[in-house]
């Protein structure tokens, strides 16, 4: 627990085949290599769906009044926004899914690594947590408590693509050969490592590194260049990043750029180019650093983008943004704890909307129409078919089995997404408590959504478009809708051998949602 507060705070598989990865040439019909677009996927660590000047609501709040995003809203010009994208409670099952396109519930990284063979999670009186997969991810074969993947950015570089990593990784614990991004298909790292937080976001701090040599784990790798200046790390990503897309440039090959900020998860430390501002906006000093350190973000995103337009890149150039899990609402923040996501629920660790639903944006000139929204719902290991697809490669095979289904319908307007549940297993304690926090697991289906508690067999309904704060639970109310749901996501958790806590009281396995007697 302390740990995390210091660094932190049924769909069958669609194409899943089991087999080693390998190197399958774009398909027939596909763009050839020089007219295949470059990638940028640009995710934000703890950025919660209101933590921006552009609403992803049907109405503004004073959230989207406070903070200031203007390259958000410029991408979003230029591009798709999804009101409705989702993604994991917290940062590593989120990243395992992104990067594998599997759930959750299968890969079994289902809370945060960083320690090899040791979890974070403190002995509870109610429950035992199953033996979770706490190293991670790797691409390596019988390493202990990991799931072997083949990951995204291996099949990319199998197929042509520069793949280029900056910043935080949090795929698999220290040392594990998954804590290094060069073991999992990328050909440059910057910055990343096994930790999911940096020790500190000042340069002139080192990044937490220590000159005695015993530094934390969270201190931030590999930008030695930047120690005792007053660079701020979100500006040291983005100029590394740069520096390496001049390098893809000197090659006949796209890029693949995974730009993958640390902020705005914590420390809240304040990034000083933006602070006063938000001082003299009469926020308190933790919502001040916060909201700098949102703005930070969204510089970056700025240059980014007006690096591309300055080499040309712009036109054949898809970008995709998204966040990791809601924001931080259980510590920390000043004011009325869970409400910092409104109007969503809670926030970060939650299964409740505030921890699950993101903003998220895709440019892609002459595919995706400019300006436009979609309110379908997606999940976050849809990313690893659809961009595969805006690759061109359609011929692959993985170690693992997937469960995420390409929303490129969704990007060009031609043709559906096929209706289809989305789930989520959390079978362990956080950390911190609140609304939704604690070990659930839940399915969307449509409108409704079913959050289940394992230590007491709660099961809660939420309508989400008529209650998106998730406030009214009609579980009473609708029995049927209940079973309906309860089935389907027990079936789903039970074909992919889902984990499950045991209860202390009964020393056996706590029931499914479908085994809870009304």
């Amino acid at each position: 627990m302390k740990n995390e507060l210091l660094l932190s705070a049924a769909i069958l598989p669609m194409c899943g085949m089991a087999g080693e990865a390998i190197a399958a040439s774009p398909a027939k019909g596909a763009p050839k290599e020089k007219q295949r677009p470059n990638i940028v996927l640009f995710l934000v660590d703890d950025m919660g769906w209101q933590d921006t000047s552009l609403p992803f609501w049907t109405q503004r709040t004073h959230y989207n009044d406070t903070y200031h995003t203007p390259n958000m809203e410029r991408l979003a010009a230029q591009g798709k926004m999804f009101t409705q994208a989702y993604a994991c409670s917290i940062s590593s099952p989120t990243r395992v899914s992104l990067f594998t396109g599997m759930n959750a519930a299968r890969h079994r990284v289902t809370s945060w690594t960083l320690r090899k063979n040791t979890t974070h999670e403190q002995p509870d009186s109610v429950m035992i947590y199953p033996e979770w997969n706490v190293n991670g991810i790797c691409q390596e074969p019988g390493i202990e408590r990991t799931t072997q993947v083949t990951t995204l950015a291996q099949v990319l570089k199998e197929n042509g693509y520069q793949t280029i990593h900056c910043g935080k990784a949090h795929f698999g614990a220290n040392d594990t050969p998954g804590a290094d991004p060069l073991t999992m298909g990328f050909e440059v790292n910057i910055a990343g490592h096994a930790a999911g937080s940096p020790a500190s976001y000042y340069g002139k701090n080192n990044f937490g590194n220590k000159p005695d040599g015993k530094s934390p784990l969270a201190a931030v790798p590999g930008l030695e260049k930047y120690h005792g200046t007053d660079t701020f790390l979100s500006e040291a990503l983005t100029l590394e990043a740069m520096k390496a897309l001049d390098s893809a440039q000197q090659k006949d090959e796209p890029f693949f750029l995974y730009m993958a900020h640390y902020a705005i998860h914590t420390p809240i430390q304040p990034d000083y180019r933006f602070y006063q501002k938000y001082l003299d906006k009469g926020l308190p000093p933790v919502e001040a650093a916060y909201a700098t350190l949102i703005e930070g973000m969204d510089k970056s995103l700025g240059d980014l983008m007006d690096y591309l337009e300055r080499n040309h890149l712009t036109e054949n150039t898809v970008i995709l943004f998204m966040s990791d899990n809601g924001g931080l609402a259980a510590h920390t923040r000043a004011g009325e704890l869970h409400t910092q996501n409104y109007p969503l629920n809670s926030g970060k660790g939650s299964a409740y909307e505030g921890g699950v639903r993101e903003p998220m944006i895709v440019s892609w000139p002459g595919v995706v129409a400019p300006d436009t929204k979609c309110g379908d719902y997606l999940m976050i290991e849809d990313f690893y078919p659809t961009i595969l697809e805006i690759a061109g490669v359609q011929k692959y095979t993985t170690v693992q089995k997937r469960d995420g289904i390409s929303f490129m319908p969704l990007l060009t307007g031609k043709g559906k997404v096929k209706d289809r549940d989305i789930y989520w297993h959390y079978p362990h304690s956080w950390g911190p408590s609140g609304p939704g926090i604690g070990a659930t697991c839940s399915i969307r289906s449509g409108d409704w959504k079913l959050v289940y508690y394992f230590a007491d067999g709660k099961r809660e309904l939420f309508n989400i478009p008529e209650d998106i704060s998730e406030k009214n639970d009609v579980a009473i109310k609708n029995p049927r809708i209940v079973k309906k749901l309860a089935q389907k996501l027990s079936n789903y958790l039970r074909s992919v051998d889902a984990q499950r806590p045991t209860l202390r009281a009964t020393g056996k396995l706590a029931p499914w949602p479908d085994e809870i007697k009304d």
